[in-house]
């Protein structure tokens, strides 16, 4: 990264490096401010991740962003940027922009319209501020000295004194995610968090999956997940090559290989009680029936197993715990999961220990910004990762300075 420039390169204030949703909030945030800021992306379009987002409605925060929806080796490290630019404050610029939206389930906010306005909207504050947009250029080189950063792309050679990381993580490769962020941050002496793919579908070895195979494209509308002592409250899919849906992804960023997970297919209900119930009133219902009434027919009849066709007459307590467990105590040991081709988000990233809070600047490295997804800061499903990256980018977008 560090190969040297053999042309006067163009000059300006800063340069962030990712058109996403850090990169275009920092810009847009810094060129209002009277900076003179270059925006580059490798991608011929910018914020592709922000236009795919939320069934192409942008889920573009949650009203109930804190430091506790977010995973980092230091769960602190966001909570400057996040109190000094809420929620409420990216709801403001989105109606001052006349972009509808509404409130789904949990806080999460989504656009009426489509995600392609949130774009539009990042890409006229940027206008606002005379960011230089350059799209379809490669970074082949980034080196600094003691005037500044030179980077150097397939296209052209460019100096500032202040340098933003805003490249995203390893997620979705398909739209031009890499690991240029970490390969810059290293460059500068920066550590890095291991990383690994987050909120992903988890998969199971061939012998787990095939009798799952036959409750593929079945969903549990309302299930509670757990991992340790994590648990997530939300729906659950089945899919050919194991489980998906949110409370699934939102495990997913906790799981590590060799675990097991919980699956409570009836959460807050006391399902033992209840079939005993029903086997004083209803003694010739089957198991399959009683159990239906918590379950889809299909995945009824997958839990109570040898016992379906069973009268509740016929079943004695012992049985009817285990039917019980069967649903409140579903206990499944994942092989892995799909990857960074799935993956919503990166997990790990930049070491929050090397970076201010309050800037997103470098401690050791003078004019060196890392913002968004490329920290070692991950947000839950549900909008968290995008407020993360509008709070991260105000932060920086405010402390970058003119050069002098």
């Amino acid at each position: 990264m560090g190969a040297g420039l053999k042309h006067s390169p163009q000059s300006y204030d800063v340069i962030v490096l990712g058109a996403g949703g850090a990169g275009l909030m920092c810009a847009g945030v810094a060129g209002q401010r009277g900076l003179r800021v270059l925006l580059l992306d490798h991608a011929a379009n910018p914020g592709e991740k922000i236009r795919i987002s939320g069934g192409g409605r942008c889920n573009f925060t949650n009203l109930n962003a804190a430091p506790g929806h977010f995973i980092s080796a230091n769960p602190a490290f966001c909570t400057s940027a996040l109190r000094r630019y809420t929620p409420q404050d990216f709801i403001a610029l989105v109606e001052a922009h006349g972009i509808a939206w509404h409130e789904k389930t949990l806080g999460q906010l989504f656009c009426d319209g489509s995600a392609r306005q949130i774009v539009a909207m990042l890409l006229a504050e940027c206008d606002k501020g005379g960011v230089v947009l350059r799209l379809g250029e490669t970074i082949a080189a980034v080196a600094h000295d003691g005037a500044g950063y030179q980077v150097s792309t397939d296209l052209s050679h460019y100096a500032a004194p202040q340098l933003v990381v805003a490249t995203g993580g390893l997620s979705i490769p398909k739209l031009g995610a890499s690991g240029l962020g970490y390969r810059i941050a290293t460059q500068f002496g920066l550590n890095l968090v291991p990383t690994r793919a987050g909120l992903v579908p988890l998969t199971f070895a061939p012998e787990e999956l095939e009798p799952l195979r036959a409750l593929a494209g079945l969903a549990v509308p309302d299930s509670v997940l757990s991992c340790g002592k994590t648990r997530f409250r939300e729906a659950l899919l089945f899919t050919h090559r194991g489980l998906s849906g949110p409370a699934v992804l939102q495990i997913s960023s906790y799981w590590r290989a060799g675990e097991a997970i919980v699956a409570d297919l009836a959460p807050e209900q006391d399902v033992l009680a209840a079939l005993k119930q029903a086997r004083r009133e209803t003694p010739k219902q089957e198991l399959a029936t009683a159990i239906g009434q918590w379950l889809p027919r299909r995945l009824a009849l997958f839990r109570a197993g040898d016992d379906a066709a069973m009268r509740l007459a016929d079943l004695s307590d012992a049985r009817l715990r285990l039917a019980a467990d069967a649903l409140k105590q579903w206990r499944l040991l994942p092989a892995g999961h799909e990857g960074y081709r799935t993956a919503e988000v990166t997990l790990g990233g930049v070491d929050t220990a090397g970076l201010s809070s309050q800037s997103m600047m470098a401690r050791t490295v003078p004019g060196l910004y890392c913002i968004g997804e490329v920290v070692d800061v991950t947000g839950h499903l549900g909008g968290f990762n995008f407020q993360w990256a509008w709070a991260s980018g105000q932060a920086a977008g405010r402390a970058v300075q003119r050069a002098q």
